[in-house]
């Protein structure tokens, strides 16, 4: 554990400059050591800013054969030094593809320079040709077989998906400058490619089938991210002052199927800012997630408990994304079990962290209020009332909320159920705030619709439309299955809260709290 401070690597992505500047860094080269030593071509999805394109840049290094800059890793004593190969290094990371002319301007300019470093010049001019020719030209030069890495290899794809007509068009050059790898397997040592998503076989990767794909492998869980250990150990001296637990809660919790990591840059964010936010979360923009779970009309509370094979996480086309694989491959939802059915995984999602769960559910909230909502919610502290267990107070706050909602708002954001509109607007307020907030909780009797929970105050919600205010249906369903008996234990306070909603005028119609009488907290 070392508890020297070094200079945060914010922002660098080349393996060099993080070494000779002496920055922190994370060993990943037994990783590197494995898939040298298992196979030869990969494919690794993973979310934005998750350290793919250092992962890229560490491995092209290593086969160039900069021996200096990984001296004291765990691949420097093992590695053949003497043997180098020439890198092809393609990165859509920049360029502008939202245009028709983007993606083959890009491509072009990216092999004019490797082209220029080599001393090589191409007799062809389309992107497949000259790709082809390369590899086999640098084969014959160096007398080693070539390394082909591709960061970003998705995002012409996935930048254009406003225009699905280009976003096809992009797919269809990739799919061809992409098969130039299978076609000249014979001239290629290593391949590793990179993105956020992963198209399916049929519409990408159909031309380039001899890929393995590391993303849902236990074993490679961790190659990009930092795990707890790494924190411990590397950043020892950055923690200090800092509350390991809020870290962990605020930050950890990213799985693909194997040891939950951090993601980077809010780590680096957070020691060098030293305050608790949503770093990685505001460097990006949702909004054609929060447009595509609105258009399909689906309840915010199920967003924490989806189910899905590894196919529907694996792939998505242009002409078909399911929600599973946005929300997983975008980093918003997480692998949080794994069961197996029919001799196949069957997978679990749930928020990663604090992070994903407050902000997400705050930009859904925005997107299902109208304007004046959203001056009611940064005006009320529902989690603080709660807390306070000032019911009348939270029961105004709740009025006043749905007071602002105009009665068939919830027609406009595509949930065509209205009580799973309420249901949507309440749980995202809630998850906003940063409680514990559960949707769907099982019970030996039935299904809560929400279960929030801080400290030794726990919450259960029923929503109920009814025809008439005054039925009590919701708390009567609260207490004759006596949902609170999963919850009784020492030194806890159980709540019920039945919020009915009137069928004529979409509207709150009754706010009933009871505490359970044999709940055992000093309420």
């Amino acid at each position: 554990m070392s508890a020297t401070r070094r200079k945060l690597p914010l922002g660098i992505q080349t393996f060099r400059t993080i070494r000779d500047e002496g920055c922190y860094y994370v060993d990943k080269t037994t990783y590197i050591r494995k898939l040298v030593d298992e196979g030869s071509r990969y494919f690794l999805s993973r979310p934005r800013r998750f350290g793919k394109s250092l992962l890229l840049d560490t491995i092209k290094e290593l086969f160039e054969g900069s021996e200096e800059l990984f001296r004291g890793l765990a691949i420097h004593d093992g590695w053949d030094w003497t043997e180098r190969h020439p890198v092809v290094h393609l990165d859509f990371g920049t360029g502008s593809f939202a245009e028709a002319e983007g993606l083959a301007r890009s491509i072009r300019a990216q092999l004019d320079r490797v082209e220029r470093r080599h001393g090589l010049t191409s007799p062809y001019d389309a992107a497949p040709e000259r790709l082809d020719y390369l590899i086999e030209a640098l084969h014959e030069s160096a007398g080693q077989r070539v390394v082909v890495l591709v960061d970003e290899y998705d995002k012409p794809i996935l930048e254009a998906l406003a225009d699905s007509h280009l976003a096809a068009s992009n797919r269809d050059g990739l799919r061809t400058l992409y098969s130039v790898i299978k076609t000249r397997d014979a001239d290629i040592k290593f391949a590793l490619l990179t993105g956020v998503s992963k198209f399916s076989k049929v519409s990408l990767f159909s031309d380039l089938n001899n890929l393995t794909d590391l993303t849902l492998k236990p074993a490679y869980s961790a190659i990009c991210g930092y795990t707890d250990q790494d924190l411990d150990a590397v950043f020892a001296a950055e923690l200090k002052g800092l509350d390991r637990d809020a870290v962990r809660e605020w930050y950890n919790g990213y799985s693909w199927r194997g040891e939950t990591v951090y993601n980077p840059y809010d780590v680096l964010r957070l020691f060098d800012d030293r305050e608790f936010d949503a770093h990685w979360f505001e460097t990006g923009s949702p909004s054609f997630l929060i447009r595509a779970l609105l258009d399909r009309g689906v309840p915010t509370p199920s967003l924490d408990a989806m189910v899905a094979a590894s196919d529907l996480l694996s792939s998505f086309d242009v002409e078909e994304m399911s929600l599973e694989a946005l929300l997983f491959q975008g980093g918003y939802l997480t692998i949080a079990a794994t069961t197996m059915r029919g001799g196949r995984p069957r997978f679990r999602l749930a928020y990663p962290n604090r992070e994903v769960r407050e902000s997400l559910n705050d930009r859904l909230l925005r997107a299902l209020t109208p304007e004046a909502a959203h001056r009611v919610v940064d005006a009320g502290d529902l989690a603080g009332r709660l807390r306070a267990r000032d019911f009348s107070s939270v029961e105004a706050l709740v009025r006043r909320l749905f007071d602002s909602i105009p009665y068939n708002w919830h027609v406009r954001n595509g949930i065509a159920h209205y009580e799973g509109y309420y249901a949507s607007v309440f749980y995202s307020y809630l998850a906003a705030t940063g409680m514990d907030v559960r949707a769907e909780e099982a019970t030996s009797r039935g299904r809560l619709d929400l279960v929030a929970q801080a400290g030794s105050h726990i919450w259960l919600f029923e929503f109920k439309v009814v025809e008439r205010a005054g039925t009590g249906a919701a708390m009567t369903q609260l207490k004759e299955r006596d949902y609170a008996s999963k919850f009784r234990r020492d030194g806890v306070a159980v709540h019920l809260i039945a919020i009915e909603f009137s069928s004529e005028t979409r509207n709150v119609a009754s706010f009933t709290v009871e505490t359970d009488a044999a709940a055992s907290a000093d309420t």
